[in-house]
């Protein structure tokens, strides 16, 4: 298919929701190889639909290693049906170039989806794996959700932001986790 153009922070398309896949018609099959090429082409770890322009419920993740062969996922019409636990993750994404910050994620998450063959299926990723994350990453993605919106510092994710000319934590989207943020800091204690 092709290598698209990825939307970076700012471009306020990233912020708009998207909407649930009724088909898997050839359109979202041209999607699906779409993101597969661009996340590859930009050495990614995910990327979702509304990262090159598309407003549908759809993302793909590869967490294979350099000495694994490829295994790409898809993620259709997603729902995250479990969520457990809590860890800090040092996050970038592909719209924010070189920019990397500490974030809160859950530990475990259960996601139910559909695969590019139509077929349902639930996955489970544990352990604060970098699929977890991964997952969530890309998931918040759909609801124009940002990584940095989950940052735990907001100072140093500004400073990180501006370095890399991209612009500040929009503070208005700022996600209240102090949950995740009590169980993050108990964790550390023990």
């Amino acid at each position: 298919m092709a290598v698209k153009k990825i939307l970076t922070y700012g471009d306020e398309t990233l912020r708009q929701p998207s909407k649930e896949v009724h088909k898997v018609s050839k359109k979202v099959l041209d999607l699906i190889h779409d993101l597969l090429d661009t996340m590859y082409a930009k050495n990614g770890v995910g990327l979702a639909a509304p990262q090159i322009g598309v407003h549908l419920r759809v993302f793909v993740i590869d967490v294979s290693t350099n000495d694994e062969p490829l295994n790409p996922m898809v993620f259709i019409n997603p729902k995250i049906i479990k969520k457990e636990g809590a860890v800090v993750s040092h996050e970038g994404c592909l719209s924010f170039p070189e920019a990397y910050t500490d974030v809160r994620r859950y530990r475990d998450v259960m996601v139910k989806a559909i695969d590019r063959k139509g077929r349902a299926f639930v996955l489970e990723a544990k352990d604060g794996s970098l699929l977890a994350r991964a997952i969530q990453h890309e998931f918040d993605h759909l609801d124009g959700v940002l990584f940095i919106d989950h940052v735990r510092n907001r100072f140093e994710a500004d400073k990180i932001l501006q370095e890399n000319n991209l612009p500040p934590v929009d503070e208005s989207r700022l996600i209240e986790e102090s949950e995740l943020e009590e169980l993050i800091k108990e964790d550390t204690q023990e």
